[in-house]
């Protein structure tokens, strides 16, 4: 590229498992023009990276484990998809192959079993809150955490966790709509982000790379099953690629469809299921509101890249997805004739669905080229997420005479517009021992949030059994202008002290402008020690859907409705206006390869963060407080018995720590064997609150809904023809509420766990391989709840619905695939 300087690029063999762990010293470079080439290493010859250069390796998902593919941009120009591997920065890779290796089916859940700094649940909450699974990253919230797709940001979806459980209130962007096989790696990036990409990269950032392939493919299937008999899942997915042209460009093209059936683990309705002599001799084995959801998947994705000459060349990449999904609610038995079930259409009790009928798109286009010495990038981004909400097998009890039983409970739709223009350059000055490269850019958001009133049936009244529609107060149509601009600059003082420094400025038209930055350092002790250190700050606005999302949750002889924090209903509580959250954090590490092949990396880290966003306690409703009641009784929430809103609540605090370590070992008898360890804790603590806002059970959501330690430890022995993949993953204690009032705010423990993944797989031919493997290998159940705390939900609590390996016990699974 014009104004670098060109350098070797040196060669680290892959390996089809393990962390990512760049070498110690300066980025690699490379001419921008050079089309992406492919090489084959020799499995016995030790192949070691030059300790002044970091490699960008990526290991193909498919085919051969030793293909390895050295993209042809330098990692520090605006050209590159991937993070620039600024050695004062940690960015851990996790490879197509690895994400595949795990045996899940969606990004999100295989990127957290190979990552320790990731948690998620299987289940984050009842009610629409199942619907999409929500990532912590550090222990923060999801909503920390920026989504990037090749470089560029990713929209955020349209579903708001407004029910009580882990990450509640949050509207993160959703991994999982991503073919895993249109992956060529996952970077996540702990230090520095909010500088990299953008200041709401607090926790960090996880940057997904697509394949940039010119030929080849593979096709994948995969059938599962729970060792209980239930919860089988059918997974399909295929990826092609092709080259467009002869200068390097490319096309390719990925589908996954997956087909999910429900699980059962809830526990027996304790209560009256009828009014007559059948209540003595009922299965009492019908509540379904404890599982996995049925869920239906389908996703598509592209990227391309045409070069047309004179360094000069235009590119997209494009996502669409369709998901059904049918949660349960709570049963509604028949002796319940008072006000939660019509006897008449349901005599022998009522299980409720809320479902959801989603299609999520986003194309990202732009032009990359070369004057003035610059590397450029000017792009337009467009993503959308519409829900569709509805209740099934219910009735509204409040309509007399009617049979409805399903209705419309109206739609969620979040949408962002970006552009923006991104520019790259190295100096070489006769100052400094090394080139200084320099980043900057600019961009423009547009972000939308619209939420749409239900059919009249489905929230008149009590509304529909079990979760009632959208009422008119909850249509909104909101929007959000952002202007951003940000620079970085990498440099040396001394060959082997480097410096990076970043800022950016950001104005939200609704709420302030922002100035935020990082400073990091390194110091190369030799070719196999160094230690680092970052210094960052970053500010996170509130979501449009946490501004104005409105949500009704129905029990029996209570309900909780979260009002928009910037309703009449929120204001009259006491809400104010809402602002965005501020951090700074602090981050210390090391890098070292004390010997060849093995490779250590750790962390020790602090982040605080001012005006932290969370819901309020549930307000009991006065119902002697005239002017609440007819707030309420103009919204049509007069069935409501408690409130809660959105605001900022808390100062925290991050204590935390990471360490990863791999090696791998060649014998010429026994084949190769790769050992990798990762271990992340990170303890959260609440400096200040707002008392009058809070309780127990919202801190105890912040603090320890997800666990405070991840250990890990993997082999993977490949030999000849077969491969085994074993994995042991121990998680920490969570702590387990049940619901947010009553004695289902009584906290409860559950245990430390150990967890065992296993997958063995064979090549019938040299691109045909099939596999049989098991998450959970040993039916591992969390800590069963108290009959006390169960019997709030009418005994349906069996297991801690949040836990962060799920409450379904182990899950088998075989799969075949093909390469080509």
């Amino acid at each position: 590229m014009v104004g670098l300087s060109k350098r070797k690029l040196y060669l680290v063999a892959g390996v089809a498992l393990g962390t990512f762990v760049p070498a110690i010293g300066e980025a690699a470079t490379a001419p921008s023009a050079t089309p992406e080439k492919h090489y084959r290493t020799d499995a016995k010859k030790k192949v070691q990276p030059s300790p002044s250069h970091t490699v960008t390796s990526s290991v193909r998902a498919s085919a051969n484990p030793e293909i390895i593919h050295v993209g042809g941009h330098s990692t520090n120009s605006v050209f590159s998809p991937g993070t620039a591997r600024h050695s004062t920065t940690q960015v851990t890779v996790v490879t197509g192959a690895e994400l595949l290796k795990t045996g899940q089916s969606n990004v999100l859940s295989a990127l957290a079993q190979a990552n320790p700094a990731i948690t998620t649940a299987a289940l984050p909450g009842g009610g629409a809150s199942s619907f999409v699974q929500t990532m912590q990253l550090r222990g923060q919230s999801p909503d920390d955490t920026l989504i990037l797709i090749n470089g560029h940001r990713r929209h955020i979806g349209a579903n708001f966790n407004s029910n009580s459980g882990t990450n509640w209130g949050s509207e993160p962007a959703d991994i999982s709509l991503i073919p895993i096989t249109a992956i060529d790696h996952i970077e996540v990036i702990t230090e520095g982000a909010s500088a990299l990409y953008g200041q709401d990269a607090i926790a960090g950032a996880v940057n997904i790379v697509l394949k940039r392939d010119t030929h080849g493919g593979s096709i994948n299937f995969k059938n599962s099953g729970y060792y209980a008999g239930d919860g089988q899942g059918l997974d399909g997915s295929a990826n092609y690629a092709m080259a467009l042209g002869h200068k390097g460009g490319y096309l390719d093209l990925a589908a996954q469809v997956t087909h999910q059936l429900p699980t059962t683990r809830g526990g027996d309705f304790y209560g009256t299921l009828f009014s007559d002599s059948r209540n003595e001799t009922a299965n009492r084995n019908v509540q379904r509101g404890l599982g996995i959801p049925k869920s239906t998947l389908e996703t598509l994705s592209e990227n391309m890249s045409v070069p047309l000459g004179h360094g000069f060349s235009v590119y997209s990449t494009s996502t669409f997805s369709h998901r059904r999904a049918n949660v349960p609610e709570t049963y509604r038995s028949a002796a319940d004739t008072d006000s939660w079930i019509n006897t008449s259409l349901y005599p022998n009790g009522d299980q409720p669905y809320i479902t959801m009928d989603q299609y999520d798109f986003e194309t990202d286009n732009g032009i990359r080229t070369r004057k003035f010495g610059f590397a450029w990038d000017a792009y337009v981004t467009y993503g959308r997420d519409a829900q569709q909400y509805g209740t099934k097998d219910s009735e509204n009890v409040s309509l007399p005479g009617s049979t409805q039983t399903s209705f419309y409970d109206g739609s969620s739709i979040s949408s962002e517009l970006t552009t923006g223009l991104r520019g790259s350059r190295s100096f070489r000055t006769g100052l400094l021992p090394r080139d200084i490269n320099l980043k900057f850019g600019a961009e423009y958001r547009h972000d939308t949030f619209q939420m749409t009133q239900g059919e009249t049936a489905s929230w008149e009244g009590l509304g529909a059994t079990d979760h009632p529609g959208n009422v008119p107060m909850a249509v909104t149509n909101q929007n959000r202008d952002v202007y951003e601009g940000f620079a970085n600059l990498d440099f040396y003082v001394t060959k082997k002290w480097e410096w990076t420094l970043g800022g950016r400025v950001a104005s939200y038209n609704n709420l302030a402008t922002v100035e935020t930055g990082s400073v990091g350092t390194r110091y190369n002790f030799n070719k196999r020690w160094a230690i680092r250190a970052n210094i960052n700050t970053g500010y996170r606005p509130p979501t449009l859907g946490e501004m104005s999302y409105f949500y009704s949750a129905p029990y029996p002889g209570y309900t909780v409705d979260q009002v928009p924090a910037n309703s009449a209903i929120a204001k009259y509580l006491g809400s104010g206006n809402m602002k965005g959250e501020y951090s700074r954090s602090y981050t210390i590490g090391v890098d070292a390869t004390p010997v060849d092949d093995f490779h250590i990396t750790g962390n020790l880290y602090y982040i605080a963060i001012n005006d932290r966003l969370g819901s309020t306690q549930s307000y009991s409703v006065n119902t002697n407080d005239t002017t609440l009641m007819n707030l309420l009784k103009a919204a049509n929430l007069e069935s409501a018995t408690s409130l809660s809103y959105y605001a900022n609540l808390y100062n925290t605090q991050t204590f935390g720590g990471d360490l990863n370590a791999d090696y791998t070992l060649r014998t010429s008898r026994y084949g190769k064997f790769r050992f990798a360890m990762g271990i992340n804790f990170s303890d959260n603590e609440i400096r200040s609150a707002k008392n009058n806002l809070v309780n127990e059970y919202t801190k105890e959501m912040v603090l320890h809904s997800a666990p405070k330690n991840r250990e890990q430890i993997s082999i993977n022995w490949q030999y000849g023809k077969w491969s085994v993949f074993a994995q042991e993953m121990r998680y920490g204690s969570i702590i387990y509420m049940a619901a947010p009032t009553g004695p289902g705010g009584v906290p409860f423990e559950q245990n430390p766990a150990f967890i065992t993944n296993l997958e063995v797989d064979y090549k019938v031919m040299p691109k045909w391989t099939i596999g049989v493997g098991a998450n959970n290998l040993g039916n591992k159940y969390p800590t069963r709840v108290s009959r006390t705390i169960s019997n709030t939900q009418q005994g349906l609590t069996k297991y801690p619905s949040y836990s962060p390996y799920g409450f379904s016990g182990g899950m088998y699974y075989v799969k075949t695939s093909l390469d080509f």
